[in-house]
């Protein structure tokens, strides 16, 4: 059975897609940027806040899924700017400190991203 998902404590979406989908023990989020749940708005300050955004806003509606960062299996990072990629790495190790296992992930290169973001970010996950 698949299953669609959401929360209030995420951004709602602007186009018609689920912000997570359950497939048996498997989850997988829609890609997320640094919006502001509570008003819509991409994030300021570049890609090292947006990524810190996209984190908090992750972390914020684990709990509604059942999820928590531990079942967290695969990033992918798309960015627009790969020459800042030093502030995603950053704030991408202030959730996943030394000794906590940190999924696998994969960064991308893009040209554009929606809404003018220069983060975009996907999570798979996977609850047994």
């Amino acid at each position: 059975m698949i299953e669609a998902l959401s929360s209030a404590n995420l951004p709602a979406p602007r186009f018609r897609y689920s912000p997570l989908v359950k497939a048996g023990p498997f989850y997988q989020s829609a890609g997320m940027i640094a919006l502001s749940p509570q008003t819509g708005a991409l994030e300021p300050g570049g890609v090292g806040p947006e990524t810190t955004r996209i984190l908090a806003n992750l972390r914020q509606a684990l709990p509604d899924f059942g999820l928590t960062l531990d079942d967290l299996v695969n990033a992918t990072i798309y960015t627009t700017r790969m020459d800042e990629f030093p502030a995603i790495n950053a704030a991408w190790e202030a959730v996943f400190a030394p000794g906590q296992r940190p999924p696998a992930r994969t960064s991308v290169g893009v040209s554009a991203l929606p809404l003018g973001a220069g983060v975009e970010i996907t999570f798979a996950f996977y609850r047994g």
